[in-house]
């Protein structure tokens, strides 16, 4: 499995002014690869969306190592930088007086110069984006006649124009029905295996993640940071412990598990 990401030791959180620091997580070291969709997980304020910033050089690391493709983020230039990490954030974004198509466009910014024009081929790119997440059909819509899913489908669209191996979203699923978040969740596991990209989500809906998810990164205030095969979390019992659901055995994750596999062969709950 080829490495995308080398993450080594990693402290993350913001620099308050006159050498002070405020320390949301360290000693973080974890991989992304090609090919998977990874799932960070963990209760609001641990630190999710901070992490992702970082990883995607938004902001600057306190301490420790972001290697991608062999090289400290640090080291490339932005323009470079975009060509590598995509970064799809749960704000709505304020985009809704623009076509569908121009919002997928953007991603090719990194490409088309100080001008922004497009080149017969990114055109095709962006076509291509919007048809592999299934809304080419809305490319001359504005974005404000666009659904919650349907919308966060174009946000992803524009990621993929990047033509980036790496992909981090931030609650990519936040503000979808139950339909649209599984609808979601297939597709970046599809983009991840078919397009061998490296994909970080961060998410609360633990169920989807169980089913869909390659790898689960665990966050916490209180306890080290955790990761490792969603199904082997959940048998050592240590998913069960991290999020102290042996407490609430209806919720524990040997029940999402063995109910995700009885759907997977039968195709219903039990």
């Amino acid at each position: 499995m080829k490495t995308t990401i080398q993450i080594n030791d990693l402290s993350i959180g913001y620099l308050l002014g006159r050498g002070r620091q405020k320390l949301i997580q360290e000693r973080i070291s974890q991989q992304l690869c090609a090919g998977e969709l990874t799932c960070l997980l963990g209760a609001n304020g641990v630190g999710k969306s901070t992490l992702l910033r970082t990883l995607s050089g938004s902001q600057p690391p306190l301490k420790g190592e972001i290697i991608v493709h062999g090289r400290l983020l640090q080291a490339y230039p932005d323009n470079e930088r975009a060509r590598l990490i995509g970064l799809v954030l749960t704000d709505k974004t304020n985009v809704g007086g623009i076509s569908v198509f121009d919002l997928v466009a953007l991603g090719r910014h990194p490409y088309t110069g100080f001008f922004g024009r497009l080149k017969k081929s990114d055109r095709e790119i962006v076509i291509a984006s919007m048809a592999k997440v299934g809304i080419l059909h809305h490319a001359n819509s504005y974005v404000s006649e666009l659904s919650d899913g349907e919308r966060q489908k174009a946000m992803i669209a524009k990621a993929l124009a990047q033509e980036c191996p790496v992909i981090l979203l931030d609650e990519p699923t936040a503000f979808l029905d139950v339909n649209s978040r599984i609808e979601t969740m297939l597709l970046l596991q599809e983009l991840a295996e078919k397009e061998q990209k490296s994909i970080l989500i961060s998410t609360h809906d633990i169920e989807s993640a169980i089913r869909m998810g390659s790898c689960f990164w665990l966050m916490s205030k209180d306890k080290p940071f955790l990761s490792g095969k969603p199904e082997e979390l959940i048998l050592s019992g240590v998913f069960d412990d991290f999020f102290q659901l042996s407490t609430y055995p209806e919720w524990s994750g040997r029940r999402y598990l063995r109910n995700s596999i009885y759907q997977l062969y039968n195709g219903d709950n039990n």
